[in-house]
């Protein structure tokens, strides 16, 4: 009897081993601090970097760093080490003589264990010019998909949630038919149980086939939101359901990239203006005040959203995803899915492909937006490249609001959150 009560102790201690909470901290972590507060440098003005090692907080003594520095996901022009007497030392990381970013990453091996950090800094960040050319028949293809999408009826199925609504929001399942007779565009709808007319909210999805949950705290806010599912799948199915439904779709942003008409994203970019069809259906739509919202792909139709619909009066976008897709093509990283970076590029660099792009490219509809726009990302993304988004941005001609956090990656801070959300409650026409 002993020795199984010792085995189940064993196997109980095990399980509480494996099932701790990751850390959300490096025991061993650098600190990077460029030499310019705001991480922004002029073209040709040099760039150095302090480089500290930490163990617990505490500089970790005689180490020694080895590094490397290039332009934005690019390969390696420089190589060295360094050593650090005291944990602390200076890394000249350089110029560029274009405008657009420039990457250190460090790593170090203390006590048998290797660790790393990276940090990017611009140069003229805001001359970085696009490198996607505008089809001449941009606006007009656009024009015709949408008028074509128009005569699909809309064939709303709302349904009610009781599970998911609270004391003040109703929370409804939507169906909502688009591009062609069959397909359905699915969402949930958040609206105040408070008798009223609302301003409409739509938020886009990050990339993936993932459930999404409803938007309640917007609407607790005062808006009518609607979040959608791109990929015509219903929200309310497992976790589980949609891990098989992602295995088996694979890599829906690059289905079709060979043609114009077939390529997937066409579908999602008209069920967007559908999505924003519905929401101005709704008889609590205050009348004056649309919308969108989103980060990374979520971002890119956020943009996209305001650009195919004059209806949207504002939008906040995310580090945006399908920015200047080319830009492999000109020494420089493109956006993501990264359809022309060096692994793909056997594959998708051929001039079928590269004229389809142009019509998706979120930088040809950035040039075609009104509304005023909050917009916001960090330097140290390698998902959405901040060289692909300040491309894009770049070109938006209408009035914008920029808030930059160079040290966050593909993620944003609460703050972030809460400043584009003033924001656009400061964007909002009253009655």
């Amino acid at each position: 009897m002993k020795k199984i009560v010792c085995f189940l102790s064993c196997i109980t201690a095990c399980v509480l081993l494996f099932s701790q909470t990751p850390a959300p901290l490096k025991l061993v972590d650098f600190v990077l601090t460029p030499d310019h507060a705001n991480w922004n440098y002029t073209t040709g003005e040099s760039a150095t970097v302090t480089v500290t090692v930490l163990k617990a907080g505490v500089p970790v003594k005689n180490v020694v760093v080895s590094y490397e520095a290039g332009g934005e996901l690019l390969a390696a022009d420089k190589k060295d080490k360094i050593s650090l007497a005291e944990g602390t030392g200076k890394i000249v990381l350089g110029t560029s003589v274009q405008p657009g970013f420039r990457y250190l990453k460090t790593r170090v091996t203390v006590e048998g264990k290797t660790y790393s950090g990276e940090i990017k800094l611009a140069f003229s960040p805001e001359r970085i010019q696009p490198t996607v050319e505008q089809p001449a028949d941009f606006a007009a293809f656009w024009d015709t998909a949408k008028a074509e999408a128009a005569k699909v009826p809309m064939d709303a199925m709302v349904t009610w949630l009781p599970e998911k609504s609270t004391g003040t929001i109703d929370v409804y399942l939507v169906q909502l038919q688009h591009t062609r007779k069959g397909q359905r565009l699915y969402g949930y709808l958040c609206k105040p149980k408070a008798p009223g007319k609302y301003p409409v909210l739509l938020e886009v999805p990050g990339a993936g086939i993932k459930p999404i949950t409803p938007m309640v705290s917007y609407a607790e806010r005062g808006f009518i939101t609607l979040n959608i599912e791109i990929h015509g799948i219903s929200p309310l199915l497992s976790a589980e359901s949609y891990a098989g439904i992602s295995s088996a779709f694979g890599d829906y942003y690059f289905h079709r990239a060979d043609n114009r008409d077939q390529y997937y994203y066409k579908h999602v970019y008209l069920g967007c203006v559908r999505a924003v069809d519905y929401l101005c259906s709704l008889p609590e739509f205050d009348g004056k005040n649309v919308v969108v919202t989103g980060g990374s792909q979520g971002g890119a139709l956020t943009m996209v959203t305001a650009a195919l619909d004059k209806r949207v009066t504002c939008l906040a976008a995310f580090y945006p995803a399908l920015c200047d897709l080319t830009g492999y093509l000109h020494g420089r990283a493109g956006g993501w899915p990264h359809i022309l970076g060096n692994s793909n590029q056997q594959y998708f660099n051929k001039p079928e492909v590269l004229h389809t792009l142009a019509y998706y490219d979120v930088v040809n509809f950035a040039r075609h937006i009104k509304a005023p726009g909050f917009y916001s990302w960090g330097y140290n993304d390698n998902t959405t490249p901040p060289t692909s988004v300040f491309a894009a941005v770049n070109s938006v001609q209408a009035p914008k609001t920029i808030i930059i956090t160079p040290i966050s990656g593909h993620w944003r801070f609460p703050e972030s959150n809460e400043a584009a959300m003033e924001w656009v409650q400061q964007q909002l026409v009253r009655p």
